[in-house]
């Protein structure tokens, strides 16, 4: 029964990551005048094609948290499971509360970079090398950009670019890791003929 949420929590990672990178893309090509640079990402929660980004967001955090249950049934690891828990609710805030909400959307957002990033660090557990030191790499880059955008320092990518290198490693980390869970195998490999 583990190997099933096993394979379950990675199908809703991978399906969440992926659609909320396929989301943001849609969004940010629908919304002209847009830049990637210069424009926050949730700036698309408010523009033309904000029915796109933010249900992408809220499918992102819905799924999160029920990557979130089947982390837990799988491997009983509770600090895992709640750092993807609160990353999830904290996506699905982004999604309700937009930009125009005030402070209470710069919350969620905080809470969503965060736990996002210090999930992906604490995944290293269930991994093994080299996708471990990986996921480690893609949290510490996440935290990292946070830590720079949260200071205004941009190296020259500008606000939005910035805040993509603190959404992108945690979103690719999301794939990945959820490809890692879905192809899990108990079985030792088949030999090729």
């Amino acid at each position: 029964m583990n190997y099933e949420n096993r394979k379950i929590a990675g199908l809703l990672l991978f399906i969440g990551g992926i659609e909320c990178v396929l989301g943001i893309i849609m969004a940010e090509a629908l919304y002209s005048g847009y830049s990637t640079s210069e424009n926050y990402i949730s700036d698309l929660g408010v523009g033309p094609s904000s029915v796109i980004f933010n249900s992408s967001v809220f499918l992102m955090g819905m799924l999160a948290v029920g990557t979130a249950y089947f982390i837990q049934r799988a491997f009983n690891f509770r600090l895992f499971s709640t750092m993807s828990a609160v990353t999830g609710i904290g996506a699905m805030g982004v999604g309700v509360f937009t930009e125009d909400a005030g402070v209470i959307h710069g919350v969620f957002s905080l809470i969503t970079f965060l736990f996002a990033g210090l999930s992906a660090i604490l995944s290293y557990k269930l991994q093994k090398p080299p996708l471990s030191y990986l996921s480690i790499v893609l949290g510490a880059l996440s935290l990292s950009a946070l830590a720079l955008f949260g200071s205004g320092i941009y190296l020259g990518l500008g606000k939005g670019g910035m805040e993509r290198m603190i959404a992108y490693p945690a979103l690719l980390w999301a794939v990945g890791f959820g490809g890692h869970l879905i192809g899990y195998s108990q079985d030792k490999p088949k030999r090729a003929l």
